[in-house]
This record gives structure tokens, sequence and C-alpha cells, in this order.
């Protein structure tokens, strides 16, 4: 796969993914701010706690869970590295009814491996990841058309800066 993807994901959804060690505690804070004041939940996860809930755990939301994903989060940060907790992610998290793998929603939006993907595509794909039943890559409406706008010019800062070096 190439890097279009994780970048994407990064821009996406943990900006801090290459800098923190499983959590990003000023995430956990601005959405436990959030979550106080709005009807709408907003998460604190990073990757490495989503990719620990999504392989070992279930989804329900629970203390115990949340505890036991902090414990799998540590492991995984300190066993397996970046590259391979992304890698685990992006295989491991649902993009649409039934569709599990990067490689496979790449296909099934675009016609391409993950490893062809372009930016605009990539983008796309990431900015489906909140809601995978429910928004659409290939043919998307008006917000994952302006979400999708919004990761790709993040993603490309991602390049630029560095932000994803621990992909490489």
């Amino acid at each position: 796969m190439s890097n279009t993807l994780p970048r994407a994901v990064i821009a996406a959804e943990d900006a801090k993914f290459c800098q923190h060690h499983g959590f990003d505690f000023s995430a956990m804070e601005k959405a436990l701010a959030h979550n106080e004041t709005s009807e709408r939940i907003r998460g604190g996860s990073t990757i490495s706690q989503q990719t620990a809930k999504n392989v070992f755990l279930w989804p329900e939301r629970s203390y115990l869970r949340k505890g036991l994903e902090a414990y799998f989060t540590v492991l995984i940060e300190l066993l397996w590295g970046k590259k391979r907790i992304m890698e685990v992610y992006l295989n491991s998290v649902e993009w649409g009814p039934g569709i599990y793998g990067a490689d496979a929603a790449a296909r099934k939006n675009f016609g391409v491996g993950a490893d062809r993907l372009s930016p605009t595509q990539a983008a796309r794909l990431a900015a489906i990841l909140p809601s995978p039943l429910k928004w659409r890559a290939k043919a998307p409406g008006p917000y994952v058309r302006k979400r999708s706008g919004k990761i790709g010019a993040a993603a490309g800062t991602v390049r630029r800066t560095g932000m994803d070096t621990c992909i490489d």
C-alpha cells in the first residue's frame, strides 16, 4: 500500500499519530469538553486505540472495554510500532457494509488497489471512516465531498511537514 491512504487517515483521524505513544491526552480533553456541552458525541481515541478495539475487543461503550483498550494500546505501541499499527488499522476497520481492508475498499469504490489510490480517492475513503455504513466514498454526498477536500489539503500538510515519518 502506498502512503497516500495512511497520510489521509492521519490527517482525518489522528494528526499526532507519529508523535504520541498511543494516547493523545489533549484530544481526549477536547472531546470531553465538547461532549459536556453537545448532544453529538465526539471521540478522542487515537488510531492506536481504535486498532486495539477493532482487533481485540468489542464495539460496545463501557468502562471495562475502555480499560482493556488502554491495556492493549500500550501493548501494541510497545510491540508493533507505528507502521504495523497503521497497517492493521487500515485492514481491520470497516469501510462499508461487509467491506474490510483498505485494498477491498479501494477496489470496491474506485476499481484500483490501495497501492494505486490517488490523493483524492484516499481522502474520500478517510472521510467516510467515522460512519462508513452511512457515507459513501464513491459518488459522495455534499458533506463527504467537503470533508474529503479538507482531508486532502491536510494530508498534503502531513506529507510536507513530516507528520508521517513513522509510516515510511
